[in-house]
């Protein structure tokens, strides 16, 4: 499979869970309080809402901690975050694209600048890669929710643009605007997914040789690791044999 997901699978496996854990849990919480703040406190009536409490459920936050987060919102003592996207490449001319809520501009681009330039890769412009990319709806579910023929039936009656299936998951993908449209839909046929949300599909995938993907890993990881970066996307692809060779 091409894309973040990999990845997010070996990083998973190598250690550091609780750790890992919290700091997903704060990205979580930040992406709840902004989304409510931009819109009504009722996820059934804002739809980034919505996808960020089917996120968070997703990772077994507490309810409580979900609950905090909006309300924490509708109090309107929040801090006030701005959403910034940056561009640049990565080792194996990889392009990637990392999606931030901060509330220092000047912080975020210096710290992720950092993390390009120490790991193999360069920041570039606004626009330098996004162009290789098409902005889509992404639903996931994981491989339990049923076979391959399954998910691609639900997927055609709720109405959705295409489906990827592999040992992984499935992996649905939607127009932006239909984005809860379908995953409403889904949910009746094929139960709650483990993310709804808005992503970057890369219209061409590079492959990525053993040692250039060591060192994007560890890119990508440490990109992970900064509290105001919530997204990375890519357009590298890995072979299964390489992934397992770095898990």
């Amino acid at each position: 499979m091409a894309g973040h997901s990999k990845f997010k699978n070996i990083m998973h496996r190598k250690g550091a869970q609780d750790k890992k854990r919290s700091a997903m849990f704060s990205k979580l919480s930040r992406e709840i309080t902004v989304a409510a703040k931009m819109g009504l406190p009722d996820p059934e009536m804002n739809a980034r809402l919505r996808a960020a409490v089917l996120a968070a459920k997703a990772q077994s936050m507490p309810k409580d901690n979900i609950q905090r987060s909006i309300d924490k919102a509708s109090a309107g003592d929040a801090e006030s975050y701005e959403e910034i996207r940056y561009e640049g490449f990565g080792p194996g001319g990889v392009s990637l694209i990392v999606e931030a809520l901060s509330d220092n501009r000047n912080r975020t681009a210096t710290n992720v600048r950092t993390i390009f330039s120490k790991n193999g890769g360069n920041l570039g412009a606004s626009g330098s890669v996004s162009h290789g990319f098409d902005r889509l709806g992404l639903i996931e579910y994981p491989a339990t929710a049923g076979d391959a023929d399954k998910v691609l039936e639900a997927a055609i009656e709720a109405g959705a643009d295409d489906v990827e299936s592999d040992d992984d998951g499935h992996r649905i993908w939607t127009s932006v605007d239909s984005l809860h449209e379908v995953a409403k839909a889904l949910e009746g046929s094929l139960g709650e997914a483990d993310a709804t949300k808005l992503a970057w599909r890369p219209q061409t995938p590079v492959e990525v040789g053993e040692d250039d993907a060591a060192q994007l890993i560890k890119l990508i990881d440490t990109l992970d690791e900064d509290d105001d970066v919530q997204t990375v996307w890519g357009n590298y692809e890995i072979s299964d044999a390489v992934a397992e060779k770095l898990a």
